[in-house]
């Protein structure tokens, strides 16, 4: 039976799935709007930062809002990504509220556990097709052992 401690990790992966869907997601729009103000060709570190910070503040929504009037568009994902931005609220506005004293009991628990597995999915499946719409297959780098050389320290985004 899972523990309350299993509920707590498997919600800290969930919340890291919804992370990297969001930080991809704000990559593909740093780039796009870089590209618009034409920072590639004419560097400026101030409207650059000032785009980052503007963008860093943008929800899950407004992500995908924004992109989908770029050039790379995001039509082709927007059941999954509608679909991952329903799971995520979820996730963060009501998961506990909606479970409740379920926490209290095995069988709670249990129920919770499978809620959250079922969230993670979902943002992980939307995280996976924005990477592939980035030309980037996961799943063909977790098979070809990627993983084992993963870089290790922090990177200063």
């Amino acid at each position: 039976m899972p523990t309350l401690d299993d509920i707590y990790r498997k919600f800290g992966e969930t919340a890291e799935a919804a992370q990297l869907l969001e930080t991809q997601l704000g990559t593909m729009l740093l780039l796009s709007r870089g590209a618009e103000d034409g920072l590639f060709t004419e560097p400026n570190p101030e409207l650059a930062a000032n785009l980052y910070s503007t963008i860093n503040r943008h929800t899950l929504g407004q992500l995908i809002k924004r992109l989908n009037t770029t050039p790379q568009s995001l039509d082709a994902l927007e059941s999954v990504l509608s679909n991952a931005l329903e799971e995520r609220n979820r996730l963060f506005h009501s998961f506990y509220r909606h479970h409740n004293f379920r926490r209290n009991s095995d069988e709670g628990r249990e129920l919770m556990l499978k809620d959250i597995e079922s969230i993670h999915d979902t943002l992980l499946r939307a995280y996976k097709a924005v990477m592939l719409l980035n030309g980037v297959d996961l799943d063909a780098l977790v098979d070809s052992g990627i993983e084992h050389n993963a870089p290790t320290r922090h990177v200063q985004i």
